[in-house]
Parts: structure tokens; C-alpha cells; sequence
């Protein structure tokens, strides 16, 4: 009996062991269990962040490329004047190409005057005569041309050409040292290889000067300029010439100012110049 009773005690003891390693089994099982879970947790968090991110970046991207480049200048102050100042609004142009071009051009401040009855040549300057220049003018059978004309091209030491006849710069080319053509084909003022027609009609058209003159009035005009043409003798040529230079009171030439219809060419310099003069 007693044996029994002492068997009884050891199975009691056993059972209490049995059950307390069963608990701490359970206790490690369901927190290795929570571990793993907090474990997976965590990594659905981090590639979710890492998914998100990217699209993130992409958005940012896609936003700045929208976004217009500012070109910033050196000066602050012209940031803030441009980013203020009010949005010109576009116009339709009515404007010709005649007018384009001649409000592309600058306008001259000198003018050229040749009286083709007195035989002399006169060099405006703000209505001022600047300089008067004896010139040779077109013979009877080849009278020089009146009129309203432009200077369009001049040229140093120009190749003479008239037809099949083509004559190099020097002593006998007709043209002289300095060529300076006006806008009609064919005419203008230069100098000459025969300096005693000064003075005379006896050209074929164009506008004869001495070699001194000629070089000083080249430097004196540009591309552009008008020239003014008249073969009679009125009031304001009576006026021009009425004096010498260095005498000659200013000349009002409103009233003999070139048509509004004369385009002033290109500038341009000639190097070989086809001519009336034979």
C-alpha cells in the first residue's frame, strides 16, 4: 500500500513538469509565431515603400518636365521687370516691302544736286552746300537724264565695259579712278581719262568729273544717298549755284525731295561697271 502511494507521488510530480514544459513550449511557439509575423509585416511595409517611391520620383519627373525653362539674365532686376512687365500683344503688319526696306535703310544726310544747264555738281549737307564741282554733262545727241535718282553701288578703280570693249583700271579707262552709278541702268558720276571734257557736253549720258574731284566727292557720299538731276535753270538751282561755296547760303529742298516711289537698292560696291560712256 504504501508502495502505491509513493508511485502516486512521482506520476503527480511528472505530470506537473509534463505541463509546465508544455506551457513554455506553447509560450515559445506562439511567440516565435508572432515574431515571424511581425517579420512579414515588416517586409510587406518595405516593398510597398519601395514600390511607392519609384512612382513617386517618376510623378516629380514628369512634373518638373512640364514645367517652361526660365532663362534667368546676369541682372536681378531685369528677372523681375520681365516676369512683370505686361504681355505685348501681336499686330498685323500692313506695311509694304517697299516701306520694310526703306525703313530698313537709314536715312542719308546728304544729297547730291546737278544742275545739267549751269554744268556743275553740288553736295547738300543738311541743307547746307557743302562743295560745288564742275562737271561734263551729256552731249546733244546724248543728253544726260533728269530726274530723281539713288546712288546703288561705287566702286575704286572701276573695269570699264561697254559691249564687247572691256578696259582694265588706268590711264585710258574712260571711267577714271572712282565710280559711283546711279538707279538708272547704265548712268552715273565718275571720273574721266580726258580731263579737259570737264565742263563741257560732250558725254554719252553720265557725269564726268576731274580726277581730284571725283576721289573727294567719293568720300564725301555713300550708298544711298539721292541725287538730284534738273536741266532747267528753276529757283532752287538759281539758288545753289547763284554763289561760291564757301558763300552759299542754306538751301531748303523739301519741295525737290526724291518720289516716295524710289527704292534705294542694296548697298554695293561695283568692280565692273557697264556704262553709256563709249
Amino acid at each position: 500500500m504504501r508502495r502505491l502511494v509513493v508511485i502516486s507521488g512521482k506520476s503527480k510530480i511528472i505530470a506537473a513538469f509534463a505541463a509546465v514544459a508544455f506551457s513554455l513550449t506553447s509560450i515559445h511557439l506562439a511567440a516565435k509565431a508572432h515574431i515571424a509575423s511581425l517579420q512579414r509585416e515588416q517586409a510587406r511595409l518595405e516593398k510597398t515603400t519601395v514600390s511607392i517611391q519609384p512612382s513617386a520620383i517618376s510623378q516629380d519627373v514628369q512634373v518638373a518636365a512640364s514645367k517652361p525653362t526660365i532663362e534667368l539674365p546676369a541682372n536681378p532686376a531685369a528677372v523681375d521687370q520681365k516676369l512683370t512687365a505686361p504681355k505685348a500683344q501681336p499686330t498685323q503688319s500692313t506695311s509694304t516691302p517697299a516701306a520694310i526696306a526703306h525703313s530698313a535703310t537709314p536715312s542719308p544726310k546728304r544729297q547730291i544736286i546737278i544742275s545739267i544747264a549751269d554744268r556743275q555738281l553740288a553736295v547738300i549737307d543738311h541743307g547746307q552746300v557743302l562743295k560745288t564741282y564742275p562737271i561734263a554733262v551729256g552731249a546733244r545727241g546724248t543728253p544726260s537724264p533728269d530726274g530723281d535718282f539713288v546712288i546703288i553701288n561705287h566702286a575704286k578703280d572701276p573695269v570699264y565695259r561697254h559691249g564687247d570693249k572691256e578696259i582694265a583700271p588706268g590711264k585710258d579707262n574712260p571711267l577714271g579712278t572712282r565710280w559711283m552709278g546711279l538707279s538708272l541702268k547704265g548712268y552715273g558720276i565718275h571720273g574721266t581719262n580726258v580731263q579737259g571734257s570737264v565742263g563741257k557736253a560732250i558725254s554719252h549720258g553720265c557725269f564726268r568729273m576731274r580726277k581730284q574731284d571725283v576721289e573727294e566727292l567719293y568720300t564725301l557720299v555713300q550708298v544711298g544717298d539721292t541725287v538730284m538731276v534738273r536741266r532747267e535753270r528753276d529757283s532752287m538751282i538759281a539758288k545753289v549755284f547763284a554763289a561760291p561755296a564757301s558763300t552759299q547760303p542754306a538751301v531748303t529742298l523739301a519741295n525737290a525731295a526724291p518720289g516716295s516711289d524710289i527704292q534705294v537698292p542694296v548697298s554695293a560696291t561695283a568692280a565692273t561697271v557697264e556704262t553709256t560712256e563709249q
